[in-house]
């Protein structure tokens, strides 16, 4: 690739709440570019995959049946790494993203847009629309890794669950409330509505701890606002013939005589009463 063919057309920089190691990690995760950027992609297809980079086939969300081809490079030792896009058989847009470590664990970035075939009182609008788009994608990637840095920094990158009991009042009520998260025995939970039985379900997903306490519910099943990746709300289990799992489920118990409703850590079980539902059984 001649850069020199290539007209600079924006500067964007930006101090992003992550460290640079998290970064990087979330420079290889093409996985994740239709679910979280999903108003900007809206699907991808892996070609090819290196321990510095990887190259892809994704479709734009605005532009329905237009495919382009991105290709990252990542040079860890100079701090940077490009990504290019192409389409079609015409000349690549290069985009060179410099990271510099910041304090209080954050990173300070500049990103330089290079196109080609861009001249006159063009340069400013395609440069302000990267910087638009990239402010964007920025946005989203910072909120996904400042989630995933604070779980990773508590023991084992998980809450410890221990033996914990709430009553949440009679059945009806707590109906009315559904959806409803809860904090449990250390753990986070979510109670839905499945089937017309009260359901609890893990909000953490086991692949890279994304937030699934407003995960959308598709035929008994979340979908993974980051990834993509389903679980069914019965078992726990993955449905992506993945070898993953939600953590247990607390039990959701309803008195017979009061119809008062109980949620029950696994540790907590007493027995055999009456259960409303649960998500997945302890592993």
């Amino acid at each position: 690739m001649d850069e020199r063919d290539l007209v600079h057309v924006a500067t964007y920089r930006r101090r992003v709440r992550a460290t640079t190691a998290s970064i990087w990690e979330n420079v290889l995760d093409w996985e994740h570019l239709p679910w979280l950027h999903h108003s900007t992609f809206s699907d991808v297809r892996l070609i090819a995959a290196r321990h510095d980079g990887w190259r892809a086939a994704v479709s734009l969300t605005a532009a329905a049946g237009r495919r382009i081809e991105i290709e990252t490079r990542l040079e860890p030792e100079a701090h940077r790494y490009l990504t290019l896009s192409t389409e079609g058989a015409g000349p690549a847009t290069a985009i060179w993203t410099h990271l510099r470590p910041a304090d209080g664990g954050h990173t300070d970035i500049e990103v330089r847009f290079l196109v080609p075939g861009v001249a006159g009182a063009a340069v400013k609008a395609v440069g302000d629309a990267y910087v638009q788009l990239y402010a964007q994608l920025w946005d989203e990637d910072e909120g996904m890794m400042v989630r995933r840095e604070r779980l990773l920094a508590r023991p084992a990158g998980r809450a410890t669950v221990g033996e914990a009991s709430i009553d949440l009042g009679p059945l009806a009520d707590v109906r009315a409330r559904l959806p409803l998260e809860l904090e449990l025995g250390g753990g986070s939970y979510r109670l839905v509505d499945l089937d017309g039985r009260i359901v609890a379900h893990a909000t953490v997903c086991p692949h890279r701890l994304g937030p699934l306490g407003g995960a959308p519910i598709e035929g008994g099943c979340l979908r993974c606002p980051w990834h993509g990746y389903r679980f069914d709300l019965r078992t726990g289990r993955g449905r992506d013939r993945r070898d993953l799992r939600l953590d247990p489920a607390p039990e959701v118990r309803v008195d017979p005589r009061t119809a008062r409703v109980t949620v029950l850590t696994a540790a907590a079980w007493p027995g055999d009463e009456a259960r409303e539902g649960g998500g997945a059984r302890p592993r």
